[in-house]
């Protein structure tokens, strides 16, 4: 804006501060910042409406017409941004619903589940079994230690 260094800021805060005065200069400092941000303020509203009123006026579509006219490489690149963006995401996306598979593939991906929870099934099947020869095993052994105990329990009696 006023392109204003280093060193020409603070050849003026030096100066703000043998003019104002060091008791004065924050007060001076916080006026000066309000002025500023309502300037800027001010300055980004009336660019929003003037964008707003160019929008409308249809300025906008003539700048694209007149970009794409003086740079007809950069416009044709965008198209094919646009084309190759939109293939991607037609082919790259799958199916958008499973009605969408053909008929062979759906009977394929309905054997293929099938399959699957046949053998979940017969794996849990497996793991019951397992389950149950781990407890009558260990019901076995807990009986044998049991009848060890009593037998143990009545020889301590007869002595």
């Amino acid at each position: 804006m006023f392109d204003l260094g280093w060193t020409e800021l603070l050849v003026i805060g030096i100066v703000a501060l043998i003019v104002v005065g060091p008791k004065d200069l924050p007060g001076m400092f916080r006026t000066v910042g309000n002025f500023v941000g309502k300037a800027k303020r001010m300055a980004r509203d009336f660019s929003q409406a003037m964008n707003d009123a160019a929008d409308e006026a249809g300025v906008k579509d003539v700048s694209d017409s007149l970009r794409k006219a003086t740079n007809p490489v950069g416009s044709a690149m965008d198209e094919v941004k646009k084309a190759s963006s939109t293939f991607t995401q037609d082919t790259m996306a799958g199916p958008k619903k499973k009605s969408e598979l053909s008929e062979e593939r759906q009977a394929q991906a309905d054997k293929i589940r099938a399959k699957a929870a046949e053998k979940a099934t017969e794996r849990r099947a497996a793991e019951e079994a397992e389950q149950a020869k781990a407890a009558a095993a260990e019901g076995a052994s807990g009986t044998e230690d049991a009848d060890k105990t009593a037998t143990d329990t009545a020889e301590d009696n007869k002595a």
